[in-house]
């Protein structure tokens, strides 16, 4: 069975997701149409930025242009509708502005190229990709142009497929360690049903520090953990289970917890996009104690592996691929190159 066809089968949005520019996600998205293209999947596709194009517009570099087949379902803003190749009928004029004018949706009539571009905001995207289910689309690939953490977010997909590769490092031992950080935060448990989650969940819409102590929430006047070490720790009580941190998680949020408080609390997050510790810290934070669940997980269902870096060097095929496997063995790697 092909990827596609088991992505088609279980989700009906999947964003792909790139560990750093240039990791593969273009190339990625153009090997997953090639297989809608054979097993006669209708995509819809989109991008919370623009692709398509021959040419980075940030780095200059050479980019995979992207080759839709006829029935797909595309949004294309209103100044990149006269740059396709392809024959495209316009099914609606939607409410999403971009900086290329307004988004539509449209149906490839004659196969051909085309350079896509969607909302940027998440919400939006939620409701477009809604449309285009309505349009006959039966999976719907999500290019994620712009920001890796914000297009992994749960609310924008069902899953993602994770683009990684040589872009990272030139050492291979570090773009698989990284790789598998990355999946493994992720992964991280959910917050279970039961009091707390009942009562961050509660207050969630304040976007502020909250501890929670015994069964009773504690707002802290703070909408940050950035730099809020020192003053997490003079908050934290005996009591103390829990602290809900809305934004960014990085080492500075817990860098001044006494290692006693730090092993007694639990730092729940919205989602696994906040977490900004690399993967050597993050072990050794655990090992300290440091307890992370998440209100949502991201459901990873497949990981590219791209072996050339735009600097000129590249890894051996099968040894990148064999070492990525090895690392995460229970979802699907793809050398999208071979």
């Amino acid at each position: 069975m092909y990827l596609l066809e088991e992505l088609s089968q279980k989700y009906k949005t999947v964003s792909i997701v790139g560990m750093a520019k240039n990791a593969g996600k273009t190339t990625a998205l153009n090997y997953l149409i090639e297989e809608a293209m054979d097993e006669g999947i209708v995509l819809g596709i989109t991008s919370t930025g623009r692709d398509g194009e021959s040419t980075d517009l940030v780095t200059g570099t050479d980019k995979p242009r992207v080759f839709l087949d006829t029935d797909t379902i595309v949004s294309v803003p209103e100044k990149l509708y006269e740059l396709a190749d392809a024959g495209l009928e316009i099914l609606k004029m939607t409410e999403y502005g971009s900086s290329l004018g307004r988004i539509m949706l449209c149906r490839v009539v004659t196969s051909g190229y085309v350079q896509v571009a969607g909302p940027v905001i998440n919400a939006s995207h939620a409701k477009m990709c809604e449309e285009m289910l309505g349009f006959g689309a039966e999976l719907i690939l999500i290019d994620g142009a712009i920001d890796r953490k914000s297009i992994a977010a749960p609310e924008t997909s069902d899953a993602i497929i994770l683009s990684t590769g040589a872009v990272l490092s030139r050492s291979m031992k570090k773009v698989i360690e990284e790789t598998a950080h990355t999946v493994g935060t992720y992964r991280l448990p959910p917050l279970e049903d039961g009091y707390a989650r009942e009562l961050i969940l509660e207050h969630l819409s304040e976007e502020q520090l909250m501890m929670i102590d015994g069964e009773e929430a504690r707002l802290l006047n703070r909408s940050t953990g950035l730099g809020a070490g020192k003053f997490l720790d003079g908050e934290i009580n005996e009591n103390t289970g829990y602290i809900f941190v809305p934004g960014a998680f990085t080492q500075s949020v817990i860098a001044d917890i006494n290692p006693k408080k730090l092993r007694q609390v639990t730092f729940v997050l919205r989602d696994p996009t906040r977490i900004f510790i690399d993967s050597v810290s993050w072990s050794q934070l655990r090992k300290k104690g440091l307890k992370v669940q998440v209100l949502e997980g991201i459901e990873v269902a497949a990981i590219t592996v791209n072996p050339s870096a735009p600097g000129g060097y590249a890894f051996d095929h099968e040894e990148l691929l064999k070492g990525v496997q090895e690392a995460i063995p229970d979802i699907p790697v793809i050398d999208v190159m071979l």
